[in-house]
């Protein structure tokens, strides 16, 4: 009789064999989808054969893939292309100002241009320049301090360029700004997101919000009608898009500081309740300054829209009538009870009153990645500026002086305040809401952190206590919320981020900010003396009033980058 085989680390190998084969298998299948794709797209446009060879699908999102291809010029080199093909069901409004931002404002100054646009049926392809380029993930914790000098320089160069033509981003995060280490290129990239400013010199994006101020009017009809007595509060979509219905997210439960944003007594849309269960921040909101006077043809590609789009919004419509009844009956005759002169009586608690629910849901845009979505974009104040992409570039900016990514990281927009609230305090958060119009209340205070300090232990600098490093907010374990209630519970806020050894820092599994063991040691060059001027930046890009907030063209002369050509 055999003795059994006693397990060794060197056994384990026996098991390389079939784990090779696993993943040559998901590779052949992975190849195989991507062919796939890319014959479809030769069938859905066809004149693409003729002018690329389409080598590759190099990206995927939610509202359009990536491709690259190489085109034969006339001298006899090939030139690679980067093929952006948008979903159909991209409003073709939004699509031809997305080109007409390309066209006007790229092409310089860090910003992606055009070279070609096809069009076959209701497939779109856009053909841009192809920069080879970098994940910011494999490269945030190798790079010097000057090169995150000369890449945050170089994007607030592309945020400048943009914002003189009048467009918000809404989008800014790494992976729309493209960044070719060796060659020192780079390139902004997406605008499927963008909105105009008030006074923007990009013409579509006026039709772009004057077409969303339509939709949400028939969605504030629809309120009045089925729920207006009782709406129901929708959880937030994890999506990036207004276009994306929302989907239940689960809500994590958020550690000892309870926070709400509500309407205040007199009714107006100066503030907004939260809720663990379910997020007041969930519609799919527009803002909205424009209105139609003059048929043109942006006009009129507008009205062909309309005629495609009309019987699927009335059909959904009436979907949503039938369910709010089903389940809002009895929030409805609560509602039904309270007249409306009747002021709340619910301000400064921790519950919701059939006042409160029965009045409008405020409007407001929130289109961005979780994450990246400055204070006023979660408070849905309704009156956002290109001060939003500042945030953004503020997140990245703080990513990059502390080694990890991603910073923020929340399940819904509530808790995404409660992580900014950890590190600029909810004292000065609540301060800064009052400024555009919101009230906040918050159980308990969280002091603000000093951004060096923090800055320097998550990267492993500190010199009083080398062994100590701080998670980011969102990246503590903690068990989700079990509960799916109706109840208005509110979300919780960490006190501070807690300390924890870096041994623990580099075993935290994919949920949490990535970091690698030997990024100490990786490219200290310049990170022993990290001037107080980054971290004044810092403080003035992740400032919470947006009105006070440092502007692209102010960052640019600020004195971080004195020595950056």
């Amino acid at each position: 009789m055999e003795e059994p085989m006693a397990f060794s680390p060197l056994r384990g190998c026996d098991r390389c064999p079939a784990d090779d084969s696993l993943k040559k298998y998901e590779q052949s299948v992975k190849l195989s989808g991507i062919k796939r794709d890319i014959e479809e797209l030769c069938e859905a446009v066809p004149q693409l054969v003729s002018v690329f060879k389409i080598k590759d699908k190099i990206g995927e999102g939610t509202f359009s893939s990536v491709y690259l291809a190489t085109a034969q010029l006339q001298e006899g080199r090939e030139e690679k292309i980067a093929l952006k093909h948008l979903i159909p069901t991209s409003h073709p409004v939004r699509i031809a100002a997305e080109l007409q931002c390309l066209t006007v404002a790229g092409g310089q100054d860090n910003v992606m241009g055009v070279k070609y646009c096809f069009r076959k049926n209701d497939h779109v392809v856009i053909a841009m320049p192809y920069l080879e380029h970098e994940s910011f993930l494999d490269i945030l914790n190798s790079l010097s301090f000057q090169e995150v000098r000369e890449y945050m320089f170089n994007l607030f160069v592309a945020l400048k360029r943009i914002h003189q033509f009048g467009i918000v981003h809404r989008d800014v995060k790494p992976s729309n700004f493209l960044y070719n280490r060796r060659l020192k290129k780079y390139a902004l990239v997406d605008f499927g997101l963008a909105q105009g400013t008030r006074d923007t010199k990009i013409e579509l994006l006026k039709f772009v919000q004057s077409e969303a101020q339509q939709e949400d009017c028939s969605r504030n009809k629809c309120h009045g009608v089925i729920g207006h007595k009782g709406p129901l509060s929708r959880p937030a979509p994890k999506n990036v898009d207004q276009h994306i219905t929302a989907k239940t997210s689960v809500k994590r439960s958020y550690a000892n500081a309870q926070i709400h944003i509500k309407q205040g007594k007199d009714g107006k849309e100066g503030s907004v309740g939260l809720s663990v269960q379910r997020s007041v921040f969930g519609e799919r909101n527009f803002n909205i300054h424009s209105s139609i006077s003059h048929e043109s043809p942006a006009e009129k590609l507008i009205k062909q829209s309309k005629t495609v789009d009309i019987m699927s919004r009335k059909l959904a419509t009436k979907k949503m009538a039938v369910s709010t009844k089903a389940v809002n009956s009895s929030m409805r005759d609560s509602a039904r009870s309270c007249p409306a002169a009747l002021t709340c009586d619910c301000y400064g608690t921790d519950r919701v009153c059939s006042v409160c629910l029965s009045r409008r849901q405020q409007v407001a845009p929130r289109a961005g990645t979780p994450g990246f979505r400055a204070p006023e974009v979660l408070t849905k104040c309704p009156d956002q500026t290109t001060a939003i992409d500042m945030w953004s570039a503020g997140v990245i900016f703080l990513s990059l002086l502390s080694g990890r990514y991603p910073f923020y990281k929340a399940s819904d927009d509530l808790t995404a305040l409660a992580q900014i609230m950890t590190i600029r305090g909810s004292r000065e958060t609540i301060q800064a809401a009052k400024a555009f119009g919101k009230s906040i209340l918050c159980s308990k205070e969280v002091p603000a952190q000093d951004l060096r300090t923090l800055c320097e232990r998550l990267r492993g600098l500190d010199s009083t206590n080398p062994k100590s490093a701080v998670d980011p907010p969102g990246n503590t374990c903690h068990d989700p919320a079990a509960s799916e209630s109706t109840d208005h519970k509110v979300p919780h806020a960490p006190a501070s981020p807690a300390q924890h050894s870096e041994d623990s820092l580099y075993k935290r599994g994919s949920g949490g900010c990535r970091r690698h063991p030997r990024d100490r040691t990786a490219n200290p060059e310049g990170w022993d003396s990290v001037p107080d001027e980054a971290y004044d930046l810092l403080d003035k890009l992740l400032d919470l009033n947006p009105a006070s907030r440092i502007t692209a063209e102010a960052a640019l002369v600020h004195p971080f980058f004195k020595d950056v050509c």
